[in-house]
């Protein structure tokens, strides 16, 4: 289906259309938003090529301008780091109204599993700790997720350079910093 079909039935049989947000991007690049007419203020969304914005509760249109802006400035960048200046951007612009709480990313490739999956919760600067989770888990996740068995490869496989930094302690791998308990 493209991301407007799949919108269309999704809120179609959906009761609480009115009080939900949804955005599609279709493997086609088509995206598609909807925002029920009864979200918390300030709520809208922006879609395009290749992205779905949508926010409410918001201190107003500015925090999803600005996320648009941010993803369509950065389109030589890997999706998990323009999504992260995406989240960095609605935070500089704003934000949710009722201030800091939590921050995540949550991207699927080809895959079943997630590709990455990072949350902050109950933290005061939650976006600026998701950036620091994410420069850990780019140097050292990522590459791990990159060298698991996939739909293309049954076995997998590692490089010498990952399995190296894998079996270092985790206060001297790249972007390590943690206490090592």
């Amino acid at each position: 289906m493209s991301a407007e079909e799949a919108l269309k039935q999704l809120i179609a049989d959906d009761p609480g259309r009115d009080v939900r947000q949804l955005g599609i991007v279709d493997a086609k690049g088509g995206s598609a938003s909807w925002s029920g007419k009864d979200c918390a203020t300030w709520f809208g969304h922006r879609n395009g090529p290749n992205y779905a914005v949508q926010g409410n509760m918001l201190v107003g249109e500015a925090t999803i301008a600005a996320m648009e802006a941010a993803f369509i400035g950065t389109e030589a960048l890997s999706l998990p780091e323009r999504l992260m200046i995406v989240l960095e951007a609605g935070q500089k612009a704003g934000g949710d109204k009722r201030g800091r709480q939590s921050a995540a990313l949550l991207i699927y490739k080809t895959e079943a599993y997630p590709y990455l999956s990072l949350r902050v919760d109950e933290h005061a600067y939650p976006v600026a700790e998701l950036r620091r989770v994410f420069e850990v888990a780019r140097q050292q996740l990522l590459p791990f997720v990159d060298g698991m068995p996939s739909r293309e490869d049954a076995i997998g496989g590692l490089p010498k350079p990952v399995t190296d930094m894998l079996m270092t302690p985790p206060p001297f791998r790249p972007g390590g910093g943690g206490s090592g308990l």
